[in-house]
């Protein structure tokens, strides 16, 4: 069946009151803004911050760095090493404390989809190499202590009591950590709670509080995780990937992390995008970067991305797109990524710390046939669907593309005087070339620039 095509008339409209309506081209959500309804402040305000114990800057939360043997066994950590960065993989528990980790790829304490679930219904054997692993980190009695000591905790916030526990055999709570080694739900955890130099337990680091640098760490090792999740088990066929800021926007902890949460299926996000695709190749062109550059949208461009303020969301999003011909993050070259870094970041800067917000991740699947451009959203979780929402599948979205534009844009020509962000051009500054998405082949064999008009024969004027 094919899809229903969206007018681009209906993607945004201002109507004669004010009343600001869209729909998203690639879902059908339908959303408005109404005038006077966006007159409220944005974050979350902490009326009163309380200081901080010099002793809990590095222990305020389970994520911290004096606090690693509360979570699962690591996977791989990023170190830094002199003036580069170093990944060290499949440390020991009595190796833990040797380094401090920038970023740290961990297991999911509460998995969505679980190791059962890969094992009872596809059959999953954890890969001999992870296997050999888990066997040699369980041979040190500093490795069984962790490993027991984090199912224990897993099994009481499950609601079992102390004396429930006690009657679990240590071989069945041995069992029930192969999804410490094995499984398919991981966190990518950055070093910091708050940012350096923190007096309050208001000054937390975001993603936009660090150096573009940093930033484009946390993106490539959280895209060498997605890449190995594929490699361990063939049956997955989608990693999405998101990262929830603040508990409004549904953290657990208030410190920066991002989530990878390996799925059997496409998602029906992109089952409805294909279905889209398949019938309009060039749809990502025409329909979102075009149509956002001709509305003055963009908000910034660099060589190989380009972000601008969304249409037709439930939550005020800025979208960034690669312009690389490659449809998989992990397939894009080291300037690619970086590029996309350094507009997730400055997004995320724009943004401030005090926004709850989700960042969500968008790529080709690997078993799909058609190209699809890597994207990522963020979205500000700034207000709650309610009954009318509901009721209607209506959703009234407190701040419209325009108005996110205006918001976002000084902060950004600010942030980059401030030398916080990397160069990058910024709203009037941008080339905004159409179709500057290469992912589409038919795209890429066409000239990706404006036509250049040779000069008018002399002694001619243009009216003949």
């Amino acid at each position: 069946m094919q899809p229903q095509i969206i007018p681009e008339s209906n993607y945004l409209m201002r109507m004669a009151d004010g009343t600001i309506k869209q729909v998203n081209p690639f879902t059908g959500t339908e959303v408005w803004t109404v005038p006077g309804r966006g007159n409220r402040p944005l974050g979350i305000s902490t009326f009163n911050p309380m200081p901080l114990e010099p002793a809990h800057m590095d222990a305020y939360c389970a994520f911290c760095a004096r606090r690693y043997l509360e979570t699962p066994p690591e996977k791989a950590r990023l170190i830094k090493a002199n003036d580069s960065f170093v990944t060290l993989r499949h440390l020991h528990a009595d190796e833990l404390f040797n380094t401090v980790a920038e970023l740290r790829r961990i297991p999911n304490l509460f998995e969505i989809v679980s190791f059962d679930y890969w094992q009872k219904n596809f059959g999953y054997r954890v890969p001999d190499a992870i296997e050999a692993h888990k066997c040699e980190y369980l041979a040190s009695e500093a490795g069984r202590h962790h490993v027991l000591h984090v199912v224990d905790q897993r099994l009481k916030a499950s609601g079992m009591d102390d004396a429930a526990c006690n009657q679990i055999s240590q071989d069945e709570k041995l069992q029930l950590a192969n999804a410490f080694f094995g499984g398919g739900h991981e966190l990518i955890v950055a070093r910091r709670h708050f940012v350096d130099g923190a007096t309050h337990n208001h000054q937390l680091a975001s993603s936009g509080m660090l150096t573009p640098e940093e930033h484009y760490q946390y993106l490539r090792f959280t895209i060498d995780a997605i890449r190995d999740l594929y490699i361990n088990n063939r049956y997955v066929r989608y990693v999405a990937v998101f990262q929830n800021w603040l508990k409004p926007a549904g953290a657990s902890f208030d410190h920066l992390h991002k989530q990878l949460v390996a799925i059997d299926e496409r998602g029906v996000q992109n089952e409805v995008e294909l279905q889209r695709v398949r019938a309009n190749p060039n749809i990502y062109n025409e329909a979102a970067v075009n149509f956002a550059a001709y509305r003055n949208l963009v908000v910034a461009e660099n060589d190989h991305a380009i972000a601008y303020a969304g249409f037709g969301h439930r939550y005020p999003t800025l979208e960034i797109f690669s312009k690389s011909e490659r449809s998989q993050p992990w397939n894009h070259s080291p300037e690619e990524l970086r590029s996309m870094s350094d507009l997730v970041h400055a997004c995320h800067a724009a943004t401030g710390a005090d926004i709850p917000c989700n960042e969500e991740w968008y790529y080709k699947p690997p078993d799909v046939d058609v190209p699809m451009p890597w994207r990522v959203l963020i979205k500000w979780r700034v207000s709650t669907p309610a009954g009318f929402e509901g009721g209607t599948k209506i959703y009234v979205n407190t701040i419209d593309p325009d108005t996110l534009r205006d918001r976002v844009v000084p902060r950004l020509f600010q942030l980059k005087n401030e030398g916080r962000i990397a160069p990058m051009k910024i709203a009037f500054e941008c080339a905004c070339v159409p179709n500057c998405l290469q992912y589409n082949p038919a795209v890429r064999q066409q000239e990706s620039h404006h036509p250049e008009f040779p000069p008018l024969s002399s002694g001619l004027s243009a009216d003949e």
